[in-house]
């Protein structure tokens, strides 16, 4: 009785955990105020090495392009619990029909178009170095139009590829057709006509990109200086506020600016480079330099 005084008079100013049996306890009186406590420390044991070194306690994130979203699930083929033992007759009945469930969910259908499509897109992706998000927006937009019932009669993989032109464009990640087209494979045309046909159906309006955007991509592979960087910015604000930029191919303004900062800075750079980092002919770059030259003595002459 006067024990049990003593422990409610405590206090529980120290507290103790311990860590084998996970419990909160008292060290005046032992009395134990929590039990089974949650660990959200890292585990040391049974862990592989890329899990020791993330200081991740669970497995791999859900993921919109992996088939089964990541969340797959592994059912031992020994009819044994997880002590050992073995399972009851009628525990080795409903495993049998969990595991042959299993494997038919595993062989749909729609689940091996799912496989083979994402590990192309994991292609698309290496090629092209598309960023983590661009490629999970390309899989969140492949399972929308496969729920709209618009791969019946169609190339999965024409459709991937116009998928990830128009993830491209909603996250302001600057890739043309012709970039998507050469690492698929595929003609830049029939992307293009699959384009138009997603774009109705799934209520998504084409957004043209900046000619500025593709600037730094020509510039760092035809290794220019940065002050010519900077002033093909800057002939391409003026085409924008003169009007020359609408209408036109964002990537040929963008090789007609850096070749005419190229040519101002006296860098020795051929036209013809030009074109073949550009992806666009040397016929149409010139028609864009002329355009922009022509703009720029109108507005010299308009000061004067």
């Amino acid at each position: 009785m006067k024990q049990n005084n003593f422990v409610s008079s405590c206090q529980h100013f120290f507290k103790i955990t311990d860590q084998i049996t996970g419990e909160i306890v008292c060290r005046n009186c032992a009395e134990v105020l929590s039990e089974k406590i949650i660990d959200f420390g890292p585990e040391n044991q049974n862990r592989s090495m890329e899990d020791y070194q993330n200081g991740a306690r669970t497995g791999q994130k859900i993921s919109l392009k992996m088939a089964d979203m990541g969340l797959s699930t592994t059912i031992q083929s020994q009819n044994r619990d997880s002590s050992g033992k073995i399972l009851s007759v009628k525990n080795k009945q409903s495993f049998h029909r969990l595991r042959m469930w299993d494997r038919n969910s595993k062989s749909a259908l729609t689940k091996q178009s799912f496989i083979k499509v994402f590990t192309f897109l994991d292609g698309i992706r290496s090629k092209l170095g598309l960023p983590e998000h661009v490629v999970e927006k390309s899989a969140y937009l492949f399972r929308k139009v496969e729920q709209k019932k618009l791969l019946a009669g169609r190339s999965n993989l024409v459709i991937l590829c116009a998928v990830v032109y128009m993830a491209c464009g909603i996250t302001d990640t600057p890739r043309t057709l012709t970039d998507i087209g050469d690492a698929a494979g595929i003609k830049k045309k029939v992307i293009q006509r699959t384009y138009r046909l997603l774009c109705r159906n799934l209520d998504v309006h084409s957004v043209s990109y900046s000619p500025s955007e593709f600037v730094s991509r020509i510039s760092s592979e035809a290794k220019i200086s940065e002050k010519t960087m900077r002033d093909a910015r800057k002939i391409l604000e003026f085409s924008q506020k003169v009007g020359i930029n609408y209408g036109k191919h964002p990537m040929s303004m963008a090789a007609a600016a850096v070749y005419l900062a190229i040519k101002k800075n006296d860098e020795r750079i051929s036209q013809t480079f030009i074109s073949q980092i550009s992806g666009i002919s040397a016929v149409t770059i010139r028609n864009r330099v002329k355009e922009v030259e022509m703009a720029q003595k109108k507005n010299v002459t308009t000061r004067k």
